[in-house]
């Protein structure tokens, strides 16, 4: 269904206007979703949750590894995530930006240290297999840092290169004894070395769970998501440089949208702006061990990571996850 009948749909269900506004409420009243809204977005058929950030935080949660009641269980690269925040986009030079629509937008903030990463996961179950679309507005910044080493030319900005990459994944376990795996797609902006990359990249090989380092060990410390730091692909035609823009505290926002399928168990598709790319072809990696409490299992999870010691963010102005359930 595309984003027109869609909404024409739902205002003539709803009563609405002639204009093709009108409101969406849950069960109770609840919040209230206005048509106008919907019009940044392309759901699919069947709206799963809608987050507006200027509502709260709408259960996106800190990410941390399994423990049994101790935090010294904790796998030593999901120590420090660091909860995410509601944030006005407030910068020391212009004051408070605001998020895209509203005054807040979810922040994610690393801390000034090499490979830190900063996590927001949200929690659900699935009904049936299908399509899932995950959506969103985005910007992402490296905070501004003062007497650069780099030459500056008045316009691009050094602190370009002191943002390392932003990551979307799910995790998605079918039954009581699974099949589980969890897609990742990442923004790669730099390298190691400050080095521009400007790539979309796929992970090829598995996040290592509580469950494996207990048995097989401890997991490198750089990228919780993969087993070693360069287990990524480049997502074929996936380089996109975004705008950054001149400035450390000028932010721009770019549109974001993932389908994937359970029904399938891989990737489908992804846009960023105007560049779609096809990810039928490649393969996700799944778990060969079963992980019983998770039956129906639907995460979904974001992550930014520094590089250098430079804090890196990632804002979100509102998430929509839609489905064809």
């Amino acid at each position: 269904m595309n984003r027109r009948s869609f909404g024409a749909g739902l205002t003539g269900a709803l009563g609405g206007t002639a204009s093709g506004r009108g409101a969406l409420f849950g069960p109770g009243g609840g919040q209230a979703l206005d048509l106008a809204v919907l019009s940044r977005y392309n759901p699919l058929r069947r709206i799963l949750f809608y987050d507006d950030f200027d509502e709260g935080i709408n259960g996106w949660a800190e990410l941390e590894s399994n423990h049994s009641g101790n935090l010294d269980d904790l796998k030593p690269n999901m120590r420090d995530m660091r909860p995410a925040q509601l944030s006005s986009c407030t910068f020391f030079d212009i004051g408070t930006h605001g998020s895209m629509s509203g005054t807040y937008a979810l922040k994610l903030a690393t801390r000034p240290k090499p490979f830190h990463n900063a996590a927001a996961i949200k929690r659900v179950t699935f009904t049936k297999p299908g399509l899932v679309q995950f959506e969103t507005w985005f910007t992402f910044k490296a905070e501004q840092t003062f007497g650069a080493a780099a030459a500056w030319d008045g316009n691009v900005s050094p602190s370009e290169r002191d943002f390392g990459d932003f990551t979307i994944s799910n995790d998605v376990c079918e039954g009581e004894n699974g099949p589980r795996y969890i897609a990742a797609l990442r923004y790669q902006n730099t390298d190691f070395e400050g080095r521009p990359v400007q790539k979309w990249m796929y992970k090829t090989s598995l996040h290592v769970t509580t469950k494996m380092a207990r048995e097989k060990g401890l997991p490198q410390d750089r990228d919780f998501h993969v087993a070693n730091v360069n287990d990524w692909a480049e997502v074929p035609g996936g380089r996109q440089p975004l705008c950054f823009n001149e400035t450390a505290t000028k932010i721009n926002w770019h549109y974001l949208r993932w389908l994937f399928s359970i029904k399938d168990r891989r990737n489908a598709e992804l846009q960023v702006n105007d560049l779609v790319m096809d990810l039928r072809g490649i393969q996700v990696p799944a778990y060969d061990q079963p992980y019983r409490a998770l039956n129906h299992l639907l995460n979904l999870l974001v992550d930014v990571r520094t590089h250098r010691d430079v804090r890196n963010f990632l804002f979100l102005d509102s998430v929509l996850v839609s489905v064809d359930w």
